[in-house]
C-alpha cells in the first residue's frame, strides 16, 4: 500500500467530512468512523496482538477520527464466536488492549470497543473447545500448530454437514438465545443446532457481563463502547419478532423485546457514569424479504421505532446497519450494490432521532462522503471495507489526492478469507491491499532503494500495474508495455457482466497510482526481445496474463462453440438461442447472466455436485437471484463428453448415464491457461526475469495483485 502522500492540506475541499463532532462529551476530530470488522488478528486467548496494534495504528495514522473494534466477546463461556476474536471478558484483556488504545491515541484518533454476544449465531465447537485449548496451549509446545493442522483439513462448509451438526448437538452444550428458534434460513452458516432459551436470571447475568466488559474497556484506554445489537447476534435476536417468541417481560411488544438493550445501557451508565460514550449498532431492517420471507423479522418501520427507543434509553450514538446471518448478503454487499444505496434507510432513522447517526453503505470516495454529510442523512461516515483497501483513505482526501485512493471493489475476498481463516489461523485478506492484516510483515514504506535502475513490466493488468506502482514508489525507473491501448488485461472481462463496474476500479486506481509515482506507460506496443533489450533493464516482470482455454474435447473446434471471452468482450451476442454453458465458476455464471439478459435460454453444465464449486455463497446468490426470471437450468454432476455436429452436447453422469442436450450455441467456461512464452524468449536479457499474476497460473484479481506486490517487494 503506497504511503507517499503529498502534504498539501486541502481539508477545505471537504468541510463537512473534516469538521469535528461530539459523541456525548467526546470530540471526534472528523466525521470518518472505521466501523467494526472481524479480521482474525487477535491471539487465541482473545488478547490484542502486535498485529492488532499495527493494524489499528495505521488506520489511525491514516486520518480516521474514530475506530470501532471488531465484535469483542463479553465472556469466555458461550460468547466465543471466532478463534482469533478480541475479548474483553476478563482482566487479562486489559493490558494488551491498552497498547492498541495508546497507538490510536498517539495518532490523534479515538477508539471504541464493540461488545458482543453471538447467541444462536454461532457454532458450538468454538465455545466448547476454546477455553480448554487455551489451557492446553500453555503446557503443550506447538499446540496451536497441531490444532490448526487438524482444523485446516476441514473447510467452513464441513461444519454445515448434517453429520457434523448431529455430532455437535450430541456432545456440545446448546447455544443460547432468547427463544428456541434455530438459525438456518437463507445464507446462515449457523443452523440446526440445539438452542437453550435464556432464563431471566441468565439474561441478567449477560447484561452484567456487558457492563463488566465496558468497565474493562474503559480501564484499557477505550474512549467508549459500542453495544452490538445488529447483524443477527444475541441482542438482535431479542429485538427481532422472528427470533424472539418469548411471552415474559423480554418478549412480545417492541418495548419488551428491547428491554435487554435498555438494561445493558443502564448497567454501563451505573458503572461508568453519564459522560462515558455508548454507541449502539442497530439492525433496522433484517431484509427477510430478500430470501423469500417478507413477513418475518425487523422491517424499517419497527427499526425506526427501535432507534427512538434506544435513544430514550440513553445511547449517545446509533450505528445504523442491516441484516443478519440469514441475510448475510445484505451486511457486506457484493459488487453489484450501488454506492449510497442504503441512504433511504439511514435517512429514516436520522429523521427520527437527535443523537449522532453513523452508517456504512458502499461509501467509496471522499466526494461521495461529503455529499452524504451535506444531505443531513447521517452525521458520521462509516468506512469499513474502504479502510481495509486503503488505510490512508482520509489522509489522501486531506492532502488533495483522492484519486490515489485504492477503492474497495466489493469482491468479498475479505469476508470469504475471514471465514476460511477460522480453521486455518490465517488473517483476513483484501484483494486490492496485500498488506491488509500483514502490516507487521510488510512495511508501509519499502524505502527509496531503486536508485533509478531500469525495470520493464510487460502487461498492464492488475499484476503488472501493482509491480509498476510498487517499484516506482521505490524509485526504480519503470516502463510498462501493453499491447492493447488501455490497461486492465483480463480484468476488463470481469467488468463486462451486469453491475460489475466497480471491479474496474482495481486497474484504474493502480494505473493512476503507478503514473503518479513515476512509471511510464507504452500502450499499443507489444514487447519484444529487441524492445526490452534496448532498455538494458535491471529486471523484467512478465505480466502477460492468460487466455480462456478450449480443452481437447471432441467437437470443441466447431464454429458454434466459443469460450466466454468473445461474449464478455461483446464481440459476440446472441438472442433467442438455446445455449449450453459448460462450467459454473463465477466466470461461467456471470457470462450466463449476460446471455440471459440478451434473451437466451441457458443451461449450465457442471462436473461438480455444487454450483459453482468453491463459490462464495453471497456472490453466487447475487448472480443467481438475477437469473431466476430466465429459468436457467442447472445440471450438476455431469462430465462433458463431446460436442456433436448436429448441435447436441453429450454428457455423462457418475452412474455412466449419458445425456443428450440440444444447443444452438455452446459456451466453454473451463478455466484460463497462462500466457508466458516471453519468459523463455527473454532469457539472458537480465538476471531478474519474473512472471507474475496469470502468467504463473490462473487466479482471481486478488491473486494477480498479491503476486505482483510480493514480487516487487522481493526485488533487491
Amino acid at each position: 500500500m503506497p504511503s507517499t502522500v503529498e502534504r498539501v492540506d486541502t481539508m477545505s475541499n471537504y468541510p463537512k467530512l473534516f469538521s469535528p463532532m461530539k459523541i456525548n462529551q467526546l470530540t471526534i476530530k472528523n466525521r470518518a468512523v472505521m466501523t467494526a470488522m472481524g479480521v482474525g488478528l487477535a491471539n487465541e486467548d482473545g488478547t490484542a496482538s502486535d498485529r492488532n496494534v499495527q493494524y489499528f495504528r495505521e488506520r489511525a495514522e491514516g486520518g480516521v477520527g474514530l475506530i470501532i473494534t471488531e465484535y469483542t466477546r463479553v465472556n469466555e463461556k458461550d460468547a466465543i464466536v471466532s478463534p482469533k476474536q478480541l475479548a474483553m471478558s476478563s482482566d487479562k484483556d486489559i493490558a494488551p488492549f491498552r497498547k492498541v488504545a495508546d497507538a490510536v491515541h498517539a495518532a490523534g484518533a479515538r477508539i471504541f470497543i464493540q461488545l458482543n454476544h453471538p447467541g444462536r449465531q454461532n457454532v458450538p465447537i468454538w465455545p466448547a473447545l476454546w477455553p480448554t485449548s487455551n489451557r492446553l496451549a500453555k503446557v503443550i509446545p506447538g499446540y496451536w500448530k497441531m490444532f490448526y493442522k487438524v482444523m485446516g483439513k476441514n473447510d467452513r462448509s464441513s461444519l454445515e454437514e448434517p453429520k457434523m451438526y448431529n455430532f455437535m448437538n450430541r456432545h456440545f452444550k446448546p447455544l443460547v438465545a432468547p427463544s428456541n428458534v434455530p438459525a438456518g434460513l437463507g445464507f446462515s452458516s449457523f443452523g440446526h443446532f440445539k438452542i437453550h432459551p435464556l432464563t431471566v436470571d441468565e439474561i441478567h447475568k449477560i447484561e452484567q457481563q456487558f457492563a463488566d466488559a465496558a468497565v474493562r474497556a474503559s480501564k484499557a484506554g477505550a474512549d467508549g463502547v459500542e453495544v452490538h445489537a445488529g447483524h443477527g447476534y444475541l441482542l438482535t435476536q431479542f429485538l427481532s419478532p422472528y427470533t424472539n417468541i418469548r411471552t415474559d417481560e423480554y418478549g412480545g411488544s417492541t418495548e419488551n423485546r428491547a428491554r435487554i438493550v435498555k438494561e445493558i445501557i443502564a448497567a454501563i451508565r451505573e458503572r461508568l457514569g453519564a459522560d462515558f460514550p455508548i454507541s449502539v449498532r442497530l439492525t433496522v431492517n433484517e431484509f427477510y424479504s430478500k430470501i423469500g420471507y417478507p413477513d418475518q423479522g425487523i422491517k424499517l418501520d419497527e427499526g425506526v421505532k427501535l432507534a427512538k427507543l434506544i435513544e430514550s434509553y440513553g445511547a449517545d450514538a446509533l450505528n445504523v446497519t442491516i441484516g443478519n446471518s440469514d441475510t448475510q448478503v445484505m451486511i457486506s454487499e457484493p459488487v453489484t450494490y450501488a454506492p449510497s444505496w442504503r441512504q433511504p434507510l439511514v435517512k429514516a432513522v436520522k429523521e427520527a432521532v437527535s443523537i449522532p447517526v453513523i452508517a456504512v453503505g458502499v461509501i467509496r470516495t471522499p466526494d461521495q462522503a461529503e455529499k452524504i454529510l451535506e444531505s443531513g442523512n447521517q452525521d458520521f461516515i462509516g468506512l469499513a471495507r474502504a479502510l481495509l483497501a486503503d488505510p490512508l483513505w482520509m489522509k489522501k482526501a486531506q492532502y488533495g489526492t483522492p484519486e490515489l485512493i485504492s477503492r474497495c471493489i466489493g469482491c468479498l475476498v475479505c469476508q470469504e478469507s475471514y471465514e476460511a481463516g477460522q480453521s486455518t489461523r490465517t488473517p483476513t485478506m483484501c484483494a486490492v491491499n496485500p498488506r491488509m492484516g500483514r502490516e507487521t510483515l510488510y512495511a508501509q514504506n519499502a524505502g527509496k532503494d531503486g536508485n533509478n535502475r531500469q525495470v520493464v513490466v510487460i502487461g498492464a493488468g492488475p499484476a503488472g500495474l501493482t509491480v509498476a506502482r510498487e517499484l516506482a514508489l521505490r524509485n526504480f525507473k519503470v516502463n510498462v508495455f501493453e499491447k492493447e491501448d488501455q490497461p486492465g488485461g483480463q480484468n476488463r472481462l470481469a467488468v463486462a457482466p451486469p453491475h460489475k463496474e466497480m471491479i474496474g476500479w482495481s486497474y484504474i486506481d493502480l494505473e493512476t497510482q503507478a503514473k503518479h509515482y513515476g512509471a511510464s506507460f507504452h500502450y499499443g506496443t507489444e514487447a519484444t526481445r529487441v524492445i526490452v533489450e534496448s532498455y538494458h533493464p535491471y529486471a523484467v516482470f512478465v505480466a502477460t496474463g492468460g487466455s480462456a482455454s478450449k480443452p481437447p474435447i471432441p467437437g470443441a473446434d466447431q464454429d458454434f462453440v466459443t469460450t466466454t471471452t468473445p461474449i464478455l468482450e461483446k464481440q459476440v451476442t446472441y438472442e433467442g438461442k438455446r445455449i449450453v454453458v459448460v462450467g459454473s465458476g463465477m466466470t461461467g455464471l456471470e457470462t450466463s447472466e449476460m446471455l440471459v439478459e440478451q434473451g437466451n435460454q441457458v443451461t449450465i453444465v457442471e462436473m461438480a455436485e455444487k454450483i459453482p464449486p468453491g463459490g462464495f455463497a453471497p456472490s453466487v446468490w447475487d448472480v443467481e437471484s438475477r437469473m431466476r426470471a430466465g429459468n436457467v437450468q442447472y445440471l450438476t454432476g455431469r462430465r462433458l463428453v463431446s460436442i456433436n455436429p448436429d448441435h447436441t452436447v453429450t454428457t455423462v453422469q457418475k452412474d455412466n448415464v449419458r445425456e443428450i442436450l440440444t444447443a444452438d450455441e455452446v459456451v466453454l467456461s473451463l478455466g484460463v491457461r497462462p500466457v508466458n512464452g516471453l519468459v523463455k524468449e527473454l532469457a539472458g536479457v537480465c538476471e531478474h526475469i519474473t512472471p507474475v499474476g496469470d502468467a504463473i497460473h490462473a487466479g482471481r484479481i486478488k491473486d494477480a495483485i498479491h503476486t505482483g506486490f510480493k514480487a516487487a517487494r522481493a526485488l533487491v
